[in-house]
């Protein structure tokens, strides 16, 4: 049997438990019973070794409920962050890393392969008793793979190539590393650029702080690095209705992100489906470049062009047949900060001055019931509201009476 061990080599091991014990955290020991209990004990010993200050428990009828306790609002660097520095190595890659950037310690330290491999073993090597044997094949490996990670640069000479360290004359602003780790897709790259810095930056404090996100930071690289190379991507989706995992092949276009919870979706084209879909990125798991989709390019214009009537995610593939919002917003002089905000928010939407004191909102969209919850945020201000598809007029219409009986309003929303 194999000992406990804090490191981890694959992260989508990690990434459910830390997503069930600090979004819901509400499950004891019985009831992780996908794995056995000996796994949810390993990965629950890891995150309180990575992240001790935040663990808590509550004991309940049912057992000891454990869970992750973050606050957002006073939360100056993303804490789940740590569980990406986390990642295990053999003892033989970790010595040969070290080795290797020893050796070529500075730019101007060019050295061809043969070069390294006598300095390695007659410098480095030959004091230990029984030491660590890397051969030619092993060395030009990991020089290839540093040379495409961009750390490691090549020079030729005639036949002869040379290998050095790539120039490290970057100059960067540790404000903008720290803002952007914190609210840009895949931010973990901002906090081991963080780590490197001498002097903590902590000059920004965040009122959206959506720190559950950090756990989908590897899928979303997988997602990017496949659109810059226009490549389909193999990808295991969880059904919402059925909760099963499906294998499903797609060309990602575009991932959107949620300003009001902060979720992330990604808008992609299924060739199954011909149609472009949308996923839940924290839905989605082992995600695998594949070869290079031909018609990507068709694809992302047949995305842009259903943004223009896209309020959220949802999409159809006929544009003409579209649901349309309608309302007017009162608001009293020194409040033209309402219109601001309409402007500012509108999307797809069109916002006309009536008069002094209204304005009227106006959008056809693929599905008006996704801006129900942004409209009931002008609610004490809309005197009138159309919506083309009946269902959702009604209920939104029903919501209101609801509301008003709770809080014995006289008249309620009138139809």
């Amino acid at each position: 049997m194999s000992s406990y061990n804090e490191l981890i080599k694959n992260f989508e091991r990690i990434r459910n438990y830390m997503r069930e014990f600090y979004v819901y955290g509400f499950k004891s020991r019985n009831d992780y019973d996908k794995k056995s209990a000996r796994s949810y004990d390993d990965e629950r010993r890891r995150l309180e070794s990575w992240l001790g200050d935040y663990m808590r428990f509550e004991r309940t009828r049912d057992g000891k409920n454990m869970f992750i306790s973050i606050d957002s609002r006073v939360t100056v660097h993303n804490p789940l962050y740590r569980a990406f520095k986390a990642k295990s190595f053999t003892d033989r890659d970790i010595t040969i890393h070290f080795i290797i950037f020893d050796i070529l310690y500075d730019s101007t330290v060019k050295m061809t392969l043969p070069e390294l491999l006598d300095t390695i073993d007659n410098e480095y090597l030959c004091d230990f008793p029984e030491p660590m044997v890397f051969d030619e094949s092993t060395v030009r490996k990991k020089l290839k793979e540093y040379v495409e990670e961009g750390i490691i640069c090549t020079e030729k000479e005639g036949r002869t190539v040379l290998y050095y360290r790539a120039p490290d004359n970057v100059k960067i602003s540790g404000d903008a590393v720290q803002f952007f780790s914190e609210i840009a897709p895949c931010g973990v790259i901002g906090s081991f650029i963080l780590d490197k810095l001498s002097e903590p930056q902590e000059n920004f404090s965040f009122k959206h702080h959506y720190i559950n996100v950090a756990l989908d930071s590897d899928v979303l690289a997988t997602i990017f690095d496949a659109m810059s190379k226009k490549s389909y991507i193999t990808v295991t989706n969880l059904g919402r209705k059925s909760g099963e995992p499906k294998s499903v092949k797609l060309v990602p276009l575009r991932v959107f992100c949620s300003v009001q919870n902060g979720r992330q979706h990604l808008l992609a084209y299924e060739p199954g489906f011909r149609m472009i879909k949308s996923y839940r990125v924290d839905y989605l798991s082992d995600v695998k470049l594949d070869e290079v989709c031909e018609n990507f390019d068709k694809y992302r214009a047949l995305m842009n062009e259903s943004e223009a009537c896209m309020w959220g995610i949802n999409n159809r593939k006929d544009i003409e047949k579209l649901d349309k919002v309608e309302f007017t917003v009162f608001f009293d002089k020194n409040e033209e900060y309402i219109v601001g905000r309409l402007m500012r928010e509108k999307r797809c939407g069109k916002v006309e001055q009536i008069d002094e004191n209204h304005c009227r909102f106006t959008v056809e969209t693929f599905n008006c019931n996704e801006l129900v919850p942004w409209i009931r945020t002008f609610i004490c201000r809309i005197t009138d509201i159309q919506f083309s598809d009946p269902f959702v007029d009604k209920r939104f219409k029903k919501d209101l009476k609801k509301m008003y009986r709770m809080y014995g309003i006289e008249g309620g929303a009138e139809e």
